[in-house]
């Protein structure tokens, strides 16, 4: 049967909050149907653009998820396992409760893809019981314009032990996952067809990480699986399930993602107790996807610092290990408009030999460095190992006292239970000391830079050190990155690279990177003369953080351009995959009057793409401009404009 929909008064939405804190709220939405066998509630997003559907038949629940009439996930599986055994969800489950409501609101990020951030959704409750143990418990699901999300809730006040996670996502037939593990490049493949990988210290089988992207065979609608507020919880992977070919089934790391630390294969709450959100960010065309990355930062907790002042997002320069590089860094970082200069890893000693992060090496003249820095406006970043983070809250205690800015924690092993704790607890502790954190390695996102704002950026990505392809860079924008920022070093002018250096410069506008690694190998002396890198204006000009973004034109794996606004000023920027391509793109969210558009183009390419030049030109644009965006091979393209 489907339950009426029934409305809840704000009063009643607060009591309906309650209930996800375990708190009683019966009678709340109730409608008479606690016993029903079968029944179904369908939660619309308020545009009427997504639907997710909650089941119960014969005692057993499941979900499904359209968008725009089309099915982004058929009927799933949904349910928790417990220690005991018990499958809650699995049969014998009978609804006690049901709720639904509408929100409509507007928050202010500390930073972000946009000034403000529209929460707009509508959410549906069912509160349940296991008949079998009376284990009370909940499934809440929500629909907004941009995707789907839901959670369970355990009720009872207590403990529980939690062993699985019984969630599938079963695809329409056709469907493809860009699937990627740890830090590899992304393999698109049918959900049943992920290979097997893992070690004997690690978690083993078809196993990928998020954000998944999934593409359909019915044309643009495409969708990216992702968590969000993952708190006192193991990471979040996805596993082909062998007999049903379309079928990938939710995994809860038992080991770390490099295998050192305890294993973890069951996780104990304190009840009432919520899982992160399992979200489903989608588009009805691939551009659209990029700009509902917000999804997931909605479903994460508000912000929890009532100053947020002291956090600066920004470029940074990485320094050699030494006083003067240090000095001629903060000198280059101040001529080029950067914020930050950093000290990687060995700055202290070999990373692998030294525990003790409190002072440097010789090379380094580490207070006059310091010093030199906040007389020319410029913060200092330290990167550190955990295994020097004994007592994190003395040693950033000690940072702040020398005035550093912030912390790049290198080596994060994320996955169990144990290190999400880990990990949310350094991010609480630098906050407590007004330092930023960069987590590198494979960490994941889960939206919790919305709680703690000085978490500012992670890697969890196949990165630019590497060098990988173009496509590879032109599948990041609709996969790894719709589940956060990333920090992506910018390689720009090395023979290393795989792309032209326009595609490198499109990054700093492509990529939402809120702390932005740029020139990564070099030194201020190969940029003396400013004459060979025409590029340089650009990283001057551009910011990390904006007030509006658009994704104009794209499609995963092949191509992507983005205008993003800071001010008065929009940033543009397009890449391609190693095909050449030209983009028609419409200015039509230019402001009124006449604009000056300084364009970064592909040259004629070269032998190898990143022997292509950058050429510059200028160019008077309005909205009405259609602007032609040529790319080589690997390549992309660079606009900034500016009011007239």
């Amino acid at each position: 049967m489907q339950l009426p929909a029934r409305s809840v008064s704000r009063r009643g939405l607060l009591k309906g909050a309650a209930v996800a804190a375990g708190t009683a709220a019966a009678g709340i939405g109730t409608t008479g149907t606690a016993a029903a066998a079968d029944a179904s509630v369908t939660a619309t997003a308020p545009d009427g653009s997504t639907t997710i559907t909650l089941s119960l038949t014969g005692g057993v629940l499941s979900w499904s998820a359209k968008r725009r009439g089309a099915s982004v996930v058929n009927t799933s599986a949904l349910g928790l396992k417990l220690s005991d055994g018990t499958m809650l969800g699995r049969s014998g489950t009978v609804i006690t409760n049901y709720q639904h409501w509408t929100v409509n609101n507007t928050w202010t990020p500390a930073y972000g893809r946009n000034a403000t951030v529209r929460d707009w959704y509508q959410e549906m409750r069912w509160n349940l019981q296991d008949t079998a143990t009376l284990i009370d418990f909940s499934v809440q699901i929500r629909a907004y314009p941009s995707g789907v999300a839901f959670r369970y809730v355990l009720l009872d006040k207590g403990t529980a032990t939690i062993a699985d996670e019984l969630t599938t996502f079963v695809f329409p037939d056709g469907t493809l996952v860009y699937s990627a593990r740890d830090e590899d490049a992304y393999n698109p493949v049918a959900p049943g067809s992920i290979p097997s990988t893992g070690t004997s210290g690690t978690d083993t089988g078809p196993l990928t990480d998020l954000p998944l992207t999934a593409t359909y065979a019915s044309g643009g609608l495409i969708a990216c699986v992702c968590e969000s507020s993952r708190l006192n919880f193991p990471r979040l992977m996805l596993s082909s399930v062998s007999e049903q070919p379309n079928t990938l089934a939710t995994y809860l790391m038992e080991h770390t993602a490099r295998g050192s630390g305890p294993v973890q294969t069951t996780s104990t709450v304190t009840t009432p107790f919520a899982t992160p959100w399992r979200a489903v960010v989608t588009g009805s065309t691939h551009a659209e996807l990029v700009d509902n990355a917000e999804l997931v930062l909605n479903l994460a907790p508000a912000g929890a610092l009532s100053d947020t002042s002291w956090i600066k997002p920004g470029k940074v320069f990485r320094c050699q290990l030494t006083t003067d590089a240090g000095l001629a860094g903060v000198d280059f970082a101040v001529a080029r408009g950067m914020q930050y200069i950093e000290y990687d890893s060995g700055w202290y000693g070999p990373e692998r030999g030294t525990t003790d992060a409190t002072k440097s090496i010789p090379e380094i003249d580490l207070p006059r460095v310091l010093s030199y820095a906040a007389g020319k406006g410029v913060g200092l970043l330290l990167y550190v190992n955990p295994m020097a983070l004994a007592n994190a809250d003395s040693l950033f205690g000690l940072y702040r006292s020398w005035g550093v800015a912030g912390v790049k924690l290198g080596f994060i092993n994320d996955g169990t239970q144990a290190m999400t704790n880990q990990i949310t607890a350094w991010v609480k502790t630098a906050a407590k000391h007004n330092l930023l954190i960069d987590s590198h390695d494979d960490v994941r996102p889960f939206g919790y830079e919305r709680t703690y704002p000085n978490w500012v950026s992670m890697e969890g990505v196949r990165g630019n050190e590497h060098f990988p392809t173009a496509s590879h860079n032109v599948t990041l924008p609709f996969a790894r990155n719709v589940g956060g920022p990333m920090d992506y070093t910018i390689c720009y002018g090395q023979s290393r690279d795989q792309t032209t250096n326009a595609h490198q410069m499109a990054m700093a506008a492509v990529y939402y990177q809120p702390l932005n690694f740029i020139y990564w190998y070099d030194s201020p002396s190969k940029f003396s003369n400013t004459a060979n890198w025409p590029g340089l204006p650009w990283f001057d000009a551009i910011p990390t953080t904006w007030d509006e973004s658009r994704t104009l034109d794209g499609s995963i794996g092949q191509y992507v351009a983005v205008a993003r606004r800071k001010d008065a000023t929009w940033y543009l920027g397009a890449m391609t995959n190693e095909s050449a391509r030209t983009l028609s793109l419409p200015l039509s969210f230019l402001g009124s009057g006449t604009w000056t558009a300084t364009v970064y183009a592909d040259g004629t390419p070269g032998t190898y793409a990143y022997q292509t030049p950058v050429v510059v030109s200028t160019r008077t644009v309005t909205s009405a401009t259609v602007l032609s965006v040529a790319m080589a091979p690997s390549g992309g393209q660079a606009v900034l404009l500016k009011p007239s």
